[in-house]
């Protein structure tokens, strides 16, 4: 079995899932189609960069592809020209049997052609694609007339699913399956008593500023410590907010760090904080990788009532929840932690529901029996 991945970037160091699969799907049997690509392959791929220059013909022409892609598809980035003859003459040469496009917004730009030469395609739901997105009366018109053209859906949450149907994009082989973590890399350590942690964009739905606030209210003046791992547009005021909240000493920036130097630290860490919200385009969450690092690493999880994440976060039992911009409960729940004389049954239950629900390898494996048996009770149609 030879599958196409259909990613937008390639490579990012950040997307842990793609490229999970790009290494590892059907034994490595994988090829990349991707939008851009900067130069890097490290898994050594053949690779197809879709966004390439245009002929003079196809700048011509490419005015009346995208107003009959969007009238006809609901999408304008459908291939055409002499990108899509090149696309569709590498995918016979590299002998592609299925299509998984990461993203529905990737399958949009797949599916069609995906079914003009007899290749079953699918597509994974992760989060901006299945909540932002739906904003636009024009992309769920597209996600609409993409769905019989898929041979099936994943996702990594049910949240996302039922966002998805809420808007009538429904698909009967659809599938929820967490993006998942390596439980056998990511173990617990000895955990440092008061330390912990937060990882990701410092964008608007993450709420770097909630969570300091929170942990200033509840941690100044205590054996208490926060690392924030990630960069991004809010870092400059987030490092001024900790100097005027007269906790710069307790709070430490590291910046963007290799996925290894982020797993050393949800080792040693005691709580995993994230205050996801619901920004103000609608762009949520699906069901945050870190969140799932961070229980197989025994973290406790303060995090919200968001998107996937009660999924995976059960309030009382491996971790903490509150409501999405409850600065005050999150502070208290951060003292709550801090005052527990033993932290020890969160910690070993965090680590069975990464054991349980979030083993990669066995996320992996249903994803590709999913293929296998769609693909075996399915007609495959014609090539064109």
């Amino acid at each position: 079995m030879r599958i196409a991945i259909v990613t937008s970037d390639y490579f990012v160091m950040g997307e842990t899932f793609i490229n999970r699969h790009i290494e590892h799907m059907f034994d490595g049997e994988t090829v990349v189609i991707c939008g851009r690509s900067n130069g890097e392959n490290p898994f050594d791929k053949p690779l197809f960069t879709r966004r390439a220059r245009l002929s003079l013909a196809d700048k011509l022409q490419a005015p009346f592809a995208a107003l009959s892609g969007a009238l006809l598809h609901g999408t304008s980035r459908l291939p055409f020209g002499a990108n899509r003859r090149k696309l569709q003459a590498w995918l016979r040469a590299q002998q592609v049997d299925v299509i998984l496009a990461e993203f529905g917004t990737q399958a949009l730009v797949v599916a069609k052609l995906g079914n003009d030469m007899g290749i079953p395609v699918f597509t994974y739901w992760r989060g901006t694609d299945a909540s932002r997105a739906l904003g636009s009366k024009q992309r769920v018109r597209s996600y609409k007339l993409m769905m019989p053209r898929l041979a099936g859906m994943f996702s990594v949450s049910q949240f996302l699913l039922d966002n998805l149907a809420k808007h009538g994009v429904r698909h009967p082989n659809a599938h929820v399956v967490p993006s998942g973590v390596n439980i056998r890399l990511f173990t617990p350590g000895p955990k440092t008593p008061g330390s912990f942690l937060a990882v990701g964009r410092m964008v608007e739905k993450k709420a770097p500023q909630v969570t300091l606030r929170a942990f200033a209210k509840a941690a100044t003046g205590r054996d208490a410590h926060l690392t924030f791992i990630g960069d991004g547009p809010l870092l400059d005021s987030c490092k001024t907010l900790a100097a005027d909240l007269g906790i710069a000493e307790q709070v430490s920036f590291t910046g963007a760090l290799p996925h290894d130097e982020v797993r050393k630290h949800l080792q040693v860490t005691e709580t995993f904080l994230q205050h996801s919200v619901t920004a103000k385009d609608g762009n949520t969450e699906g069901l945050p990788t870190a969140i799932q690092e961070a229980l197989a690493c025994g973290c406790i999880t303060l995090s919200t009532i968001h998107a996937g994440i009660p999924e995976a976060v059960e309030d009382g039992v491996n971790g903490l929840l509150v409501p999405e911009w409850d600065e005050a409960g999150f502070a208290d729940r951060i003292t709550q932690i801090l005052d527990m004389p033993d932290r020890s049954a969160m910690t070993l239950s965090a680590r069975k529901t990464a054991e349980a629900k979030f083993d990669n390898e066995i996320g992996l494996a249903k994803v590709e029996n999913t293929i296998l048996n769609t693909l075996c009770t399915s007609p495959r149609e014609t090539p064109s």
